[in-house]
């Protein structure tokens, strides 16, 4: 599962590499995954998608949708793409052959959608179509007002992590990009939402904002690939390439820890719980 920065990245990338290129071979669940998600039968993308040309891409949340003609490939997986006779993987749940010789190949991490969807048609999985209702973190819509909307009755005895990257309520927000919008706004993963001050909470929407948006224009995090195989340019300051390095603030060592059944990565001192 890649998560916004990812997707914003695959998705200009796509634009920038796929346009025109027509699709003359498709593999699906070649390597079967008890978390691949597909749209139907993926025995039936073949006869889908052969003869197709990629028309655009969008992402949203953390979904990147490829216009095929009339039709969507929705993937919130990995990509790669290959150049004409580069060695594809063995093992891999799409594979996309152009009649260029250039292939891309869609491989899960954990779990992933790979979903091949008529322009009106609405998947049985409700991500995807949620993430297209609510705005990004990086559009206007998504002003403090609406951050604010986010909150209700459940909210307050939620941690901050909880919040944040559960419930959809970001899309395209999860544990990843998480780590380093807590340390940003100095506030630990286990806080509760109802110990924020109104300045600590505005201070948070600001950071979510900013941080997303580095991630993005830097071509994602280093702890991730892109469409080339290349780790994105966002140096994390959180992550398993920082944990027991000295934050950079205040030189006190970055801890690592299991919470919410995932991984975190705090400065005991910045971050006080």
């Amino acid at each position: 599962m890649i998560e916004l920065p990812e997707a914003a990245t695959n998705a200009r990338q796509v634009r920038e590499t796929l346009i025109g290129k027509k699709i003359t071979g498709v593999i699906a669940n070649a390597t079967p995954h008890k978390f691949a998600w597909y749209a139907g039968n993926p025995a039936d993308y073949p006869k889908k998608l052969k003869g197709k040309t990629i028309v655009g891409a969008e992402y949203f949340g953390n979904h990147v949708e490829i216009k095929a003609d009339e039709l969507r490939v929705v993937i919130s997986t990995p990509m790669r793409y290959h150049i004409r006779g580069e060695e594809k993987p063995k093992r891999h749940q799409l594979l996309l052959d152009f009649e260029d010789g250039s292939a891309l190949s869609c491989t899960i991490q954990m779990w992933g959608s790979l979903l091949c969807l008529k322009e009106d048609e609405v998947p049985w999985m409700r991500d995807y179509p949620y993430a297209k209702e609510r705005p990004s973190p990086l559009a206007e819509e998504f002003d403090f007002k609406y951050f604010q909307s986010l909150r209700d009755e459940k909210t307050p005895q939620l941690s901050t992590k909880a919040f944040l990257a559960t419930e959809q309520r970001i899309p395209g927000l999860g544990n990843g990009v998480l780590q380093d919008i807590l340390w940003t706004a100095h506030l630990n993963p286990k806080r509760r939402m109802d110990d924020l001050s109104d300045a600590e909470l505005k201070e948070l929407f600001t950071t979510v904002k900013g941080v997303l948006g580095k991630m993005i224009a830097q071509g994602g995090r280093d702890t991730e690939t892109d469409l080339f195989g290349h780790v994105g340019g966002y140096k994390t300051i959180l992550s398993k390439n920082t944990q027991g390095l000295p934050c950079p603030e205040c030189g006190a060592a970055i801890v690592k820890g299991t919470y919410l059944g995932g991984a975190i990565y705090y400065c005991p001192n910045c971050q006080k719980l």
